[in-house]
């Protein structure tokens, strides 16, 4: 396993779309040592305790309900590649129609663009909520990646059960927020489609951008603001190192963070947590889940600025 693999299962790419999503899990897999995931008993019941009581105190702070997803997984970094090539393969099907000059060099370069972003994001993912979109049927999932969580935590040197915990309890939030929001996949769905279809057309749909911008900040913040209330103890310190390390990483990490909008992720946060926390401390958290009645109640961009304007227009 090695970059000799992972350049030649780029090179042989073929097929006739632009990205051969074959090659891809190849080329970011043979690049990317899967970690153990030889649990012990022990260790697979404290993630099984940290999903349930998790899933307790999100539903008691934020007078939510939802279930849980029926897939749990304990992952390794192979297995959260072949899980998010399958997601990247259903988002990007309306481009595969579109047809380039030079077919066969394209297909290389998109293949192998592919397969850096997801083995950079299989060695750094923590753990991910997936209410795989556009997928058939209503299914999601929740996956833990093992491997990272354990080399993060040792690297940050802090408490590992803590550090799981913390993880645990973020991606149950968003878990939450589908639940809470039956319509929320088909919302993404429709604006991602819209979006993929204009770039694959040659122009760019703004407003479908913007507009998954605007949902995806609410999403984002709105996790932060039930995990602050729900989680056991205070994790600023957490949150600090973790983002200690990501600002000392080398410049081609920089680099690719940027090429992935990572950086746009992180100010999605910062931007839904202040308009939750304003909503949260006007009408507490159970009035904050007024967001998820309908794609109307979500805020608009203008009102993620001045959470007053979306609560003078929303009545929980």
């Amino acid at each position: 396993m090695g970059l000799y693999e992972s350049v030649r299962a780029v090179t042989a790419a073929s097929g006739d779309g632009p990205v051969d999503w074959t090659a891809v899990a190849d080329a970011a897999k043979s690049s990317t040592d899967p970690g153990s995931i030889a649990l012990t008993r022990e260790e697979e019941e404290a993630y099984a305790a940290d999903v349930r009581d998790a899933r307790d105190r999100v539903r008691s702070v934020g007078e939510v309900a939802f279930d849980l997803p029926e897939v749990v997984e304990i992952q390794n970094r192979h297995h959260w590649i072949d899980a998010n090539v399958a997601t990247f393969e259903r988002v990007m099907r309306p481009l595969e129609e579109q047809v380039t000059m030079f077919p066969g060099a394209s297909r290389v370069v998109n293949t192998g663009t592919m397969s850096v972003a997801l083995a950079f994001l299989g060695n750094n993912v923590l753990g991910q909520y997936d209410p795989l979109l556009l997928a058939e049927g209503d299914d999601h999932a929740l996956y833990f990646v093992h491997p990272n969580i354990e080399t993060v935590a040792e690297a940050l040197e802090v408490d590992f059960d803590r550090f799981r915990r913390w993880i645990a309890f973020h991606e149950v939030a968003h878990a939450a927020e589908f639940g809470a929001a039956p319509w929320l996949s088909d919302h993404l769905e429709s604006t991602m489609e819209g979006a993929v279809a204009a770039l694959g057309e040659g122009t760019l749909d703004r407003d479908a951008l913007q507009d998954l911008d605007t949902t995806m900040t609410a999403v984002e913040g709105y996790a932060e603001l039930v995990m602050d209330r729900a989680f056991d103890d205070e994790y600023a310190d957490l949150r600090e190192k973790v983002e200690a390390r990501r600002r000392g990483r080398g410049p081609v990490a920089r680099v690719i963070r940027r090429l992935l909008g990572l950086g746009m992720k992180r100010r999605q946060y910062e931007r839904g947590k202040a308009f939750f926390d304003a909503v949260a401390d006007e009408r507490g958290v159970a009035g904050a889940a007024a967001v998820w009645e309908s794609p109307e109640t979500l805020p608009t961009d203008a009102e993620l600025d001045d959470p007053a304007l979306w609560l003078a227009r929303v009545d929980p």
